[in-house]
């Protein structure tokens, strides 16, 4: 196997940006803390930090992020629009932020730069290992103005996936320099040439000191990918992650035409497995995830050239994971008894993309749930930017009313079964809507579908025990 001081700076071991605040600053900050790379999760952040004010901010840890906030007088607009001395009471509905759009918007563009720069900083807080974030690239609406706040916060990784990330190396470039920023955008029955960015400048009011640029890892399934990512350094990610299809989340589909099994999961075949060496033959440190959470996986990484492995679920179900604790339990309980199904559903995501869905009574997984569930879509982060007939843009999303969703161009065969992974995932934190008419959103669970991750921990497992089972076993 190659020895890993081969790979002197790099973590042997990446914890996996997961979900919606699954892979909050708690954890990030407690697996940096072992020197491994803790990651957060980027993913609307801007509606986690509003939720968490408008409950009080417990603990204060907010307020102290945003105190420290570069720019006070955007941070105190943030926190007198969402805070709320004391809580609102259970059963109040959240305050909505605004919604991502191609027109500009200061709010929320303070806001996202706000939420992104506390989840960093809090995650970076008393220690100095690396802290990583994670985007996904479908949402592109996000992307510049989430990238500058971790940056402000001093970031050391972006890691990027659900898409090609061609563009965020030259995001970065401009960014740490306070530059005028901007990346295309996939606008529906168009062309091309839209695009999303952000002016640090005229956001902040003043032009701060230059930035440290953060390491780029973009997030891929295939050498092909890595490879096309690779050929120039304009797209040149600084590393890859290379994920298989039971990795948590989202999924690629499968090469060529997707067909299903009886359980109606994809099928992947010999396609779809990376070739490793001609990863290695890039050039660029890589890491393996997705059923490489134990310490023999850490040894096979290292055996296919690999600097080391990303894990996520067996973070996902430690103590300083951001899921409910009542539903890691029951997750937990279902792993460890051989009972839990993780199905790889083709429909579930609005993205069209696999999702991982764990199956558990009185979730969106829960079939009758799922049919009372009024259909909506109010935060918006999976919509698609399209172009009407008259040329003007609208947003759509196959999660939200099917007789709305046709109306909006599109066959009602495929909402079918698609579910709201914005409001489910929120609801896994304990940061569910609550509709006026009482109505509460239900969760959606996501993890990895190989629960091998489990043996060799304790009942009651932290963050620094899954760095020492994998690092210790695997005598690093």
């Amino acid at each position: 196997m190659p020895d890993p001081r081969l790979f002197p700076g790099l973590p042997a071991l990446i914890q996996g940006g997961m979900g919606v605040g699954v892979s909050g600053w708690r954890l990030a900050r407690a697996v940096a803390a072992t020197g491994q790379l803790g990651v957060v999760s980027g993913t609307a952040l801007d509606v986690t930090l509003a939720r968490r004010l408008q409950r009080g901010d417990p603990g204060g840890h907010l307020r102290r992020a945003l105190a420290c906030f570069p720019v006070p007088e955007v941070a105190e607009r943030v926190l007198s629009r969402y805070f709320v001395p004391g809580g609102t009471g259970d059963g109040v509905p959240y305050r909505p932020v605004p919604r991502l759009g191609l027109r500009g918007n200061r709010a929320r563009d303070e806001l996202a730069v706000v939420a992104n720069f506390a989840e960093v900083f809090l995650a970076k807080e008393g220690h100095d290992g690396p802290v990583g974030v994670n985007y996904l690239e479908k949402i592109q609406l996000a992307t510049p103005a989430a990238v500058y706040g971790a940056l402000l916060a001093g970031v050391d990784y972006v890691l990027v996936g659900a898409g090609i990330p061609a563009e965020i190396p030259r995001l970065l470039d401009d960014l740490a320099e306070h530059r005028p920023a901007r990346i295309s955008v996939a606008v529906a029955g168009e062309g091309g040439g839209h695009t999303v960015g952000l002016d640090p400048v005229a956001l902040l009011g003043r032009r701060l000191t230059p930035l440290v640029r953060p390491r780029l890892l973009a997030i891929v399934s295939s050498h092909v990918l890595a490879a096309y990512l690779a050929r120039s350094p304009a797209t040149r990610p600084d590393g890859f992650v290379i994920e298989t299809p039971v990795a948590g989340g989202h999924s690629a589909p499968p090469r060529g035409r997707m067909t299903l099994d009886a359980a109606g999961e994809p099928v992947y075949g010999p396609r779809d497995a990376p070739d490793l060496a001609k990863v290695a033959a890039l050039g660029l440190p890589f890491w393996l995830a997705g059923g490489y959470g134990t310490p023999g996986g850490l040894e096979r990484a290292w055996a296919a050239g690999a600097a080391g492995v990303q894990v996520g679920s067996a973070f996902a179900l430690c103590r300083e994971s951001g899921l409910d604790p009542r539903l890691r339990h029951r997750l937990r309980e279902r792993a460890a008894a051989g009972t839990l199904q993780v199905r790889n559903d083709p429909l579930a995501s609005p993205t069209g993309f696999p999702f991982k869905v764990a199956e558990v009574p009185g979730t969106l997984s829960d079939p009758d749930v799922y049919d009372s569930r009024p259909r909506l879509c109010d935060l918006g982060y999976l919509r698609t930017p399209y172009e009407r007939a008259d040329g003007s843009l609208g947003y759509r999303c196959p999660a939200e009313p099917v007789d709305v969703y046709v109306r909006k161009g599109r066959p009602a065969e495929e909402a079918e079964g698609r579910r709201c992974l914005c409001n489910g995932l929120l609801a896994a934190i304990g940061l569910g809507q609550h509709r006026a008419d009482g109505y509460a959103e239900p969760a959606l669970l996501t993890l990895g579908q190989d629960a091998g991750f489990l043996d060799g921990l304790p009942e009651e497992h932290s963050a620094a025990d899954v760095v020492a089972h994998i690092l210790l076993q695997a005598h690093v």
